[in-house]
């Protein structure tokens, strides 16, 4: 009697656990299923650069120009993701979009090396595919990040430079322009400062970038800019550097940096932060926070970031007092620059 009495009391527990286990498993189910359904149909954002803003010493009406750049590439961005177009082209279009305004520091309107000259780099990853493209010091390319994707699409490459790059730029159909193109008043007044060594506020501050999440659970990110004034000697920052101003992986986030380029460099911070969401138990607005308020601070870089995870998450965090920004889902919109 006591054998079958213990042998009930087995079979009894051993239905409690597998009644538990398979509640446990419903429930995991049931929580994965809606996490699917609430992730938003689509989630763009873009950046026009983060820097040293003073409201007192921009430009008449330049704030302005600023919030209504953010809100047109936003809409750009939105009518491709909203009609169920890719991430890759909502980027590559924003950018175009932003890389035309001549008071942003990109494409035209880019800022002049020490030697008179501006040098455009850009970079756009597809995070499906992890493939990726990139140039560097291109003179001639109207807009490098286009060039960018004929890289990653059209070429065995990563990242080309220089004449190469342009050469290549010709030969898959990038328009080409004269290097006067870029010139503009402002930025050449604004290297004149720099090398007499009384620089304003705006003369440093620079790059665009975009990232989406399309209804497909894609991923992309691209980041393009001028550089630094007065950059010497055919200096490159982070923005065409993939892991360090632009990064995308569809089990993580897609990431699109701003500041100064030698410190996102070392610290590979748009990698950085896909891998912390990757393998960490934690939030992509904490990882961002944690790299762009400490460790990038505390190793004296500044700068800001946009990025937006699988889930649809998003966070722009900047260590600056301003970043030009801003983000639109099928729920929400919002721009700004302080």
């Amino acid at each position: 009697m006591k054998r079958l009495s213990s042998l009930y009391h087995f079979l009894a527990y051993t239905l409690i656990v597998c009644f538990v286990l398979f509640s446990s498993c419903a429930d995991a189910e049931r929580k994965s299923h809606q996490e699917k359904v609430e992730r938003p149909e689509f989630v763009f954002l873009v950046h026009g650069g983060a820097g040293v803003f003073h409201p007192d010493q921009l430009p008449e009406g330049r704030e302005q120009e600023y919030l209504d750049a953010v809100e047109e590439a936003l809409s750009i961005g939105e009518e491709i993701l909203s009609s169920g177009g890719s991430a890759m082209d909502a980027v590559e279009k924003a950018i175009i979009f932003l890389e035309d305004q001549p008071f942003l520091n990109a494409g035209k309107g880019s800022v002049f090396t020490a030697e008179g000259t501006n040098e455009l780099d850009a970079s756009i990853m597809d995070g499906k595919t992890m493939n990726a493209g990139a140039v560097g010091g291109v003179t001639t390319v109207k807009n490098p990040i286009t060039a960018a994707r004929k890289v990653m699409e059209q070429s065995p490459h990563v990242f080309m430079v220089g004449a190469g790059a342009e050469q290549f730029a010709a030969s898959v159909g990038c328009e080409i322009v004269d290097p006067s193109h870029f010139y503009t008043q402002e930025r050449f007044d604004a290297l004149m400062r720099v090398q007499e060594a009384n620089p304003s506020p705006e003369d440093n501050r620079g790059t665009v970038g975009a990232v989406a999440l399309d209804r497909y659970g894609n991923l992309a990110a691209g980041t393009s800019t001028g550089g630094m004034t007065n950059k010497r000697f055919g200096r490159v920052g982070d923005s065409p550097i993939i892991g360090a101003g632009t990064y995308a992986d569809n089990n993580g986030c897609a990431v699109s940096c701003t500041g100064h380029g030698e410190f996102f460099i070392r610290y590979t911070v748009a990698h950085d932060l896909n891998a912390k969401l990757k393998y960490q138990v934690t939030t992509l607005e904490t990882a961002a926070n944690e790299i762009i308020h400490h460790k990038l601070k505390e190793a004296g870089g500044s700068g800001g970031l946009i990025a937006v995870d699988k889930d649809g998450n998003y966070t722009m965090p900047f260590n600056t007092n301003g970043m030009i920004r801003g983000v639109v889902t099928p729920e929400y919109r919002e721009v700004a620059v302080y």
